[in-house]
């Protein structure tokens, strides 16, 4: 059983969401381009994954939801990476150890990336969490998920199989 947010990362959730920008992500506009610090290091910048498909997920360490999700990501990742897929786990904890911690005991093998400020959230227009976005190799969203329910993996598969033979 997981616990349930404290109600102090409720309020500031809250805050955050009443501060996103007006507009919202729409299908088959150009995906917002960012750059973040990963887990591995680096910066990774979203326009540099052109000619990919790439899944990009909202998640805290903190959001049940959001653990859940995880290893069905992790096995999609391993399945197409070969085939120009990758996965993007964008983290909006204010403690990026926290979501290291988390991406390790998830043994998640796509990168993880920080977004503590929640800039790159905002631009999303994030509602839910988590929250995926399926963009496709011209980086152009495609499909939206707002939050998690069992077997919303199977529709994630299948998107991602149709953009990658497109």
């Amino acid at each position: 059983m997981h616990p349930l947010p404290s109600f102090r990362r409720l309020v500031a959730l809250a805050a955050f969401l009443l501060a996103a920008p007006a507009f919202a992500t729409q299908p088959h506009a150009p995906a917002p381009d960012f750059t973040l610090g990963t887990l591995q290091g680096p910066n990774l910048r979203l326009q540099e994954q052109r000619g990919n498909v790439v899944l990009v997920n909202f998640w805290a360490t903190w959001c049940g939801p959001c653990r859940e999700e995880m290893p069905h990501l992790n096995r999609l990742y391993d399945k197409y990476r070969a085939s120009g897929f990758t996965v993007l786990a964008v983290s909006i904890d204010d403690d990026p150890a926290k979501a290291a911690s988390m991406a390790s005991k998830l043994g998640l093998n796509f990168p993880v990336l920080f977004d503590a400020e929640k800039k790159v959230s905002r631009q999303y227009d994030l509602k839910a969490m988590p929250y995926t976005v399926i963009v496709d190799r011209d980086g152009r969203v495609r499909h939206l998920h707002h939050g998690y329910r069992s077997g919303v993996e199977n529709t994630y598969d299948q998107q991602i199989r149709a953009l990658l033979k497109e």
